[in-house]
């Protein structure tokens, strides 16, 4: 049997590194996080939702974020296997989610709650850290890891 190797799809994974690892910003509490989220979601945070994720090494320094969805007003769609994905493709210790509720209520949706046992479910079989899922707003935010909820 003759294989033409010009028919099969060549797959590259790259991740270019170029900070120090002294360098990079620490995370040491909840807070941190959010200032990071702040920036990140900017001005979607009144229009419509996204998500990121924050990627990290053992210490806590931060790999880098990723936006991972961008979606409608009320939710959006989010795919544990392109974090994952991601997380394995920077070598992350642990990661940290958030999406934003353009509505400013607070309180988590079912959904939420699912998806939180879900990536936590998926950190585990891969020995990353799943430290927080947290919720924002333009006034104020929720921690599921502040709320015992992890």
């Amino acid at each position: 049997m003759k294989i033409d190797y010009f028919k099969i799809p060549e797959i590259k994974v790259s991740y270019k590194d170029n900070v120090n690892t002294t360098e990079r910003f620490q995370i040491k509490c909840s807070e941190d996080t959010v200032q990071i989220f702040k920036i990140a979601f900017g001005e979607c945070m009144q229009h419509h939702e996204e998500a990121y994720v924050i990627f990290m090494n053992r210490s806590n320094r931060v790999l880098g974020i990723s936006n991972i969805s961008k979606c409608g007003v009320a939710s959006t769609l989010v795919d544990i296997k392109i974090i994952m994905q991601t997380a394995l493709k920077v070598h992350a210790s642990a990661i940290i989610f958030s999406h934003n509720h353009p509505s400013s209520i607070l309180r988590p949706s079912q959904e939420d709650i699912r998806l939180t046992k879900k990536l936590k479910e998926a950190c585990e079989l891969l020995d990353i850290s799943f430290l927080d899922h947290i919720i924002m707003t333009e006034e104020d935010h929720y921690s599921f890891a502040n709320e015992g909820l992890l």
